[in-house]
This record gives C-alpha cells, structure tokens and sequence, in this order.
C-alpha cells in the first residue's frame, strides 16, 4: 500500500474539503473555499454544546448556503425545540429532506411529542421517521398503535418488555408504555419487578423507582427507605409475607451484593433464604454468584451451585456461570448455563464456542459431531471466537480473497453521495463527532437495511482514499458476504511501523493490531481520559517511557507527531510485554488497564489464555485483549501471506513464576 508523506496529509484534507464543498454547493471549488466560512460552524457548534441560543440565532445567517448549513439549522432549532412551534419543525423537515439532519431533528421531534402526549402530532411525524433505532420511540408507537386500535398483541408487549429491560435511565417512553400494558395485563407486575431488580443492579435507582411504582406504588415509602440504607432496611425488616415485601428483601439483597457478595451471601443464607420464593433465590444466588465471578473469588462457583434453575437467571449472570465454570475447569456445568440463555445471546460467537468446547470435553461421537457442527457455524476470520472455531476445525487464519474491484461506476455512486460528502467535509474541518454519525447514517441507516455489500465497499474505499482510516474499517467491516481485508486491516505509516517495531524485537502485527482498537489510525484521536494519538498514549506514560529509552528533548507537545507517538508507545508496549512474560493478551490488557490489574487477573490456576481473557472483569478490556489478538492474527497473515494460530499468540496465563525477576514496579 502505498503511503502519503506527512506534509501531504494536510493537503489531502484541503483536496477533500474543496471537492465536498464543490460537490455540496454545486459551486466552483474556488468560490466555495473563499466562502466556506468553516470557523462559524465551528463557533456554532461551541454555542450548541453551551446552549447558547442567542448566540446560535445571531450565526446562523452567516452559515447559510456553507457545505454543513443542515448542521448549522441543526444546532439552532435543536436548542429551542421546547418553545419552537410545529410550523417551524416542519419547515425545517421540508427544507432539508432525506438528510441525517431531519431525521435527527425528527427523534427529538417525537420524543418530545410523546413526553407531551401530543399523540396526533406524534403518529404524522413517525410516518417520515427513516432511522428507526430509538428504543423509546418505538415504545411511544406502540403505546399510539394501542391507543388508537384499542388491543395490543403479544409480540408488541415483548417488544416493550425488550427495550424497557435494556434501557438504562428512567426514560418516558418505555416506562409509559410498560405502565400502561401492565394495566391491560399485557405485562405482569413480575416484570416490573424485574426491571427494579436490573435497575438495582445497575446502580440506576430512579430507573428502579420508576418500575416499583408501576408494580406496588404503596411500596415508595419503603423502596426509599431501602435506597437509602438497604442494611437497616434489613435490620428493621424480620417478616416478608406480602409479594411487594419480599421483593424490596430483595432489591434490598441486591443492593448489598453488588458492593460485598460475601456479605450478601451471609444475609441470604442465614436470614431471608427460608422467607422468599425459589425464583427469587435463585434471582440473589446469580446476583451474588455473578459479582463474586468478576471479582475472580474462588467462591463464586459454590454460590452459583445454590441455584435451582438456571431459566431464573439473567443472560449477564448465565455469561458468568459460565466464565467461572472455564476458570475452575467445570466443564460440565458450561453447556446446561448456555442452554438457559435467550435465543440471541445462544447465537453470539462467544457462547457458540464454549458450548462446542463443553460438548467436546464431555465426549462421545455424537457430541463431538455436535461441537463440529457449532463450530462450523461461526468459523471465519471476522473476529477472535471465529478463527478459534476455524482452529478447532484444524484451519488456520488466512487472508481472504479480495472481492472483485470495484467499477468506476460504484466508486463514481460513493463519491457523488451528498450524505458521505458532508461527513467527510465535518471530519476534515473538525466536527469528527458530527461527521461520523451523518457517514453511519448514510451507509446504515437511510436506506432500510443500509447499504449492500457492493455499496459498502465503494463508502469504504471513499474514505479509504481520503485517509479517513475508521470510517474505511468501520465501513467495510459491514459487508457480510465478501471482505476486502486491506480495507479492514489498513497499513497506515507502515515504514516506521515497521522500522520502530523491528528495532526492538516486537512483532508489526501486535502493533498494528493495537492501534488498530485504540484509534483506528486516527492521529488527533483523544480518549476522555487524555490518551493522545495513535497509539493513545497518556501523557505521564509518555513521559516515562521517554526517560526510559533515553530519548533526549521530549515534550508532551510531540506526542500527536506520529513518528514520536509509534516510538513510544511501541517502546511501552516492548516494555509491558517484557513484564509479562511474552503474554500478548496480558500486555494487551495492561496496555488498555494499566499494568497493575492484569497483575492481579493472572493469580490463580493456570489456564488457557483464552479462558482468562473471557474472565477479564472489565467489559472494555475484555472485549479490547480478544479485538487486539484477532487483529493481530488477521495481520499476520497479510503481512507474512502464510497461515496463521491465534491459539499460539494466546498460549497460557497463570502466576508469575516467583524465579522470573521482579517486573518493572514502576510501569504506568
């Protein structure tokens, strides 16, 4: 692949500003560039984010007939939408049409529709609504769809039982709904129940508050009560007959376990256990079960074995049954954990793989075949169960054969795309946010069902060519029935890559593949906690590791300069792999975590590398080490062009052999 100097990147972003502008004005590139007036969008945006109104009103004229005006109007009309009158929103429907920005604009419309109750407005509005992925709009249709036909089907209920249980806040929307289908006993006040029990778990108690009163609203006294102190709630509360009581001894249990699972456990058994139903139990033995696993306590296999049913736990808690059961080598307890779980969380690679890996410990012809079959029906190389799967079939990772190329008329389709123009030309100016969801929106969203696979792959090769690095991996990695593995696996600033990496005996690929997950080549990326650059590298890290490597004059200003931020932060990772051992998922984990943390997942049992990064107790680091090892591989494999293990780069976790010499106690 062929790579720009860097006094070319900035020139490149001037080339695609003027071509979008041209293209979005239907203007000559030069007028448009004498009257792009980039820096009033971006004062614009500012006064949004402060939601300055005046300030808003007083720019917008001047952002009239610029490339991005339908962001500009955005902003503007957002802002006020609580006092904005009906006419004016549709107005601004009419003016841009088709556009991210109406049907953004039209989300907010409905949502606020629906908080007002304005039913009539809310059903002419929804007919336009193209998007259609807002859980709480779609629980306000729903509850219009009732109101208006007077019944509601099961599948409805099911669909608002769905979106209530996933949504994390107090929200209007399915919280309205769920009130009014348990009073047409569509929903059961135990699902309501439910929802409080989650909402607990996620330490989101107005969103508790909000299910509570929908199940027993004579119990907010006590539900507050328990919020405030769940231990002298249980200390004043000896008897439970009422439904309503056990299950605030419940929320109350729940509360305890997800700060001192041992704690709860205490409680459970030697008070409560006896006063409550078995369903809810089993409820508080997953709870506490589920909490003990993430904190790799060897205890959380003998709470879970308190429970009587599976079918009683969550998805969440089932995953973890199962995470601790791989830790201690309970195979046999793996499958029957799966087998309770819903239907889609059954179909995700994860639990497909541990399933077949059960099948196969447990042995026999038929389970074996059954394994094969499993196996079979995920393996590939599009992420780290499938080449596993692929492993076990007795395949390894290669890279796949490239789809035809694409026709100048594809490409031509993708580069007259109003939508993909606007969002390259917000990227380039500095409105990535802004550019990223309009691009989403076009390649996923505008159309049902988003773009095929022919069109993604034109999208992808836009931004390719643009050097817009996570739009063109993103994009591409959508296609379901081909992969252009250069578009998913890019080789941006692939000399110093490789000269870096070579210098100190680390492998290009495990570069890549990090920087791949950290910032998708992006090189003004910046994460919330501070991290910079390609490599997101933090500021005390950097400093560190350029006093440890000697390298003379650092400031913290070059850290956004690529060739400083692949020399160090290639340099930290050499470091972190040093420390443990060679483990890439170990130093993968540290470089996302911090060192000191993988340092503790790795004591206990020795075990697959594999089996520990499932057990990894943070979401993001576990989904990051297995995104870095499969990105790794897949770069293995188009660098070297030679089949490749994901199983060997993963190999074995367990303690630090007390022999090894102490690690580097004072790695960031």
């Amino acid at each position: 692949m062929r790579h720009r100097p860097r006094n070319a990147a900035s020139a490149l972003v001037f080339s695609a500003v003027l071509a979008a502008a041209a293209l979005l004005s239907q203007q000559p590139a030069a007028a448009q560039a004498n009257n792009s007036n980039d820096d009033v969008l971006m004062q614009m945006k500012q006064a949004f984010q402060r939601g300055d109104k005046g300030r808003l009103a007083a720019l917008l004229p001047q952002a009239r007939g610029h490339a991005l005006e339908p962001w500009a109007a955005y902003w503007e009309l957002k802002a006020r939408l609580q006092e904005a009158a009906p006419n004016e929103v549709q107005d601004f429907f009419a003016r841009y049409p088709g556009t991210y920005q109406e049907d953004r604009l039209r989300n907010d419309w409905l949502l606020l529709l629906g908080q007002r109750r304005d039913w009539d407005g809310f059903s002419s509005a929804l007919a336009g609504f193209r998007m259609g992925d807002d859980p709480q709009v779609r629980c306000y249709a729903i509850l219009v769809e009732a109101l208006q036909s007077g019944s509601t089907t099961q599948a409805q209920a099911h669909e608002v039982r769905r979106n209530w249980f996933a949504q994390k806040d107090a929200d209007d929307g399915c919280l309205t709904a769920a009130d009014r289908l348990v009073a047409a006993r569509l929903l059961s006040p135990n699902d309501a129940w439910k929802k409080a029990r989650l909402a607990m778990e996620a330490n989101r108690p107005q969103a508790a508050r909000g299910a509570v009163t929908i199940a027993a609203p004579d119990a907010l006294p006590l539900f507050e009560e328990l919020n405030a102190s769940a231990a002298k709630f249980l200390a004043g509360r000896a008897f439970v007959a009422a439904k309503s009581r056990k299950e605030l001894v419940v929320l109350a249990l729940i509360k305890i376990a997800m700060a001192d699972p041992e704690q709860a456990a205490t409680q459970l058994d030697s008070k409560w256990g006896p006063m409550l139903s078995a369903e809810e139990r089993n409820w508080l033995w997953g709870t506490i079960g589920r909490q003990a696993a993430n904190k790799l306590s060897p205890l959380a296999g003998s709470y879970f074995a308190n429970v009587t049913k599976n079918g009683d736990l969550s998805d969440d808690m089932l995953g973890w049954r199962v995470r601790a059961a791989l830790r201690t080598g309970q195979w046999k307890e793996v499958a029957p954990a799966i087998n309770a779980m819903s239907e889609t969380a059954q179909l995700e690679p994860t639990w497909v793989y541990w399933k077949a890996r059960a099948l196969s410990a447990a042995g026999g012809d038929d389970r074996r075949a059954q394994a094969r079959e499993l196996y079979q029906s995920i393996a590939g190389t599009r992420g780290f169960y499938e080449m596993l799967a692929l492993e076990e079939l007795g395949q390894r990772t290669v890279a796949p054969t490239r789809p035809a190329p694409l026709t100048p008329e594809e490409k031509n389709a993708a580069r007259s795309n109003i939508a993909l123009n606007r969002a390259l030309y917000a990227i380039a100016i500095g409105l990535r946010s802004e550019g990223t969801r309009e691009w989403n929106y076009a390649t996923n969203l505008h159309d049902k069902g988003g773009m095929d696979d022919r069109a993604l792959l034109a999208a992808a090769d836009f931004a390719c060519q643009r050097e817009v690095w996570d739009r063109c991996i993103n994009t591409s990695e959508r296609t379901k029935g081909v992969i252009d593995v250069e578009q998913r696996f890019p080789m941006p600033f692939h000399d110093t890559v490789l000269r870096r990496s070579q210098d100190i005996g680390l492998d290009p690929a495990y570069v890549y593949g990090l920087i791949r997950q950290e910032s998708r080549f992006i090189m003004d990326a910046r994460s919330g906690v501070g991290a910079s650059g390609l490599m997101q590298v933090m500021p005390a890290t950097a400093r560190w590791t350029a006093r440890k490597i000697g390298l003379a004059g650092f400031t913290p200003g070059q850290i956004n300069d690529h060739e400083t931020n692949i020399t160090i932060g290639t340099n930290y990772l050499k470091l972190a792999l040093d420390d443990f051992d060679g483990s890439m998922a170990l130093a993968a984990a540290a470089y996302n975590a911090g060192p000191g943390r993988p340092r503790s997942w790795r004591n206990g049992p020795v075990m697959e590398a594999a089996i520990w990064a499932e057990n990894v107790p943070f979401n993001e680091t576990r989904d990051y080490v297995k995104k870095v090892l499969a990105n790794t591989t897949n770069y293995a494999a188009l660098i070297s062009g030679r089949p490749q293990s994901l199983k060997e780069r993963l190999g074995r976790v367990g303690p630090r052999d007390a022999a090894e010499p102490e690690p580097n106690k004072d790695l960031p």
